[in-house]
């Protein structure tokens, strides 16, 4: 199946395309046009045009997770594309907030996109097929919550808060073939649990690679090796990452991975 993933938005800008703190990604696939994520602002319109991207042509958009830095430009996306349905999970709300020193911020999706724009979005549970060869799949390891209490994450709920445990986060999959291609944002859960969620999902399939961020901006680089060789120990073949990695990381990764990694940016194009 020909498969094509472009970076409209990442961290790393290249020259004319500029880049922000978010990520948006396009996937042209069988025919048709995905978007996965928004960024953090509208700047994905100016790069899709610069790109040689048409907005209105988009015929499916999914929402990795429920932070800002991945939702704050689908409002403008509804409003420059009249078919496309937006999937989320349905554990997804405006409840997550990050812990501050003593205070709480807020980092979720725009306050009220779920109730302005409820007609173009789908709520999803489980393994959900959106298309033939496309699937979004939510999280299977238990225990995440022990990763959003480390991560200062929350979700607010009424009077209390209990740590996030990101049941709001899903990855999207491919079938190309080459394998199964796993995209998801910020693997907050875990980028080894990731792969290793869609290979138990997937028990008749290769699982042949995983591009995004996989949050360790803020880790130390014994785990950054560790993760490196739980990678390895999956058996995947390719990753691609960027954005919440960020370049420490990613230079880490490199030395432990070599060849099978590369650095995700604007404009960066995977195709099979």
């Amino acid at each position: 199946m020909k498969t094509e993933i472009t970076v409209i938005v990442d961290n790393k800008s290249i020259e004319g395309v500029q880049g922000e703190w978010g990520l948006c990604v396009l996937i042209r696939y069988a025919g048709k046009q995905i978007l996965l994520d928004a960024g953090s602002s509208n700047l994905f319109l100016e790069n899709m045009k610069k790109l040689g991207v048409e907005v209105a042509d988009i015929d499916v958009a999914a929402l990795s997770h429920a932070h800002y830095d991945h939702a704050n430009g689908f409002p403008a996306f509804f409003e420059h594309n009249e078919k496309a349905k937006l999937y989320i999970r349905e554990d997804t709300a405006a409840d997550c907030y990050k812990k501050i020193s003593f205070f709480r911020k807020y980092i979720g999706i725009p306050r009220k996109m779920l109730a302005k724009y409820a007609d173009r979005i789908e709520k999803v549970t489980g393994d959900y097929q959106v298309m033939e060869g496309v699937w979004l799949i939510p999280h299977k390891t238990p225990g995440l919550e022990s990763i959003g209490k480390r991560e200062m994450m929350f979700r607010k709920q009424k009077w209390n808060w209990r740590p996030d445990d990101f049941a709001h986060e899903q990855s999207l999959v491919l079938d190309t073939d080459k394998g199964l291609v796993i995209l998801n944002s910020c693997s907050h859960g875990g980028a080894a649990n990731i792969i290793n969620e869609i290979k138990a999902t997937f028990p008749d399939k290769k699982v042949y690679g995983l591009i995004g961020g996989f949050h360790l901006f803020n880790k130390s680089e014994a785990e950054i090796r560790s993760l490196a060789a739980k990678i390895k120990e999956t058996g995947i073949e390719f990753i691609c990452t960027g954005h919440c990695t960020k370049d420490r990381a990613y230079g880490i990764l490199k030395e432990e991975l070599g060849d099978m990694v590369e650095q995700m940016e604007v404009g960066y194009r995977w195709s099979c």
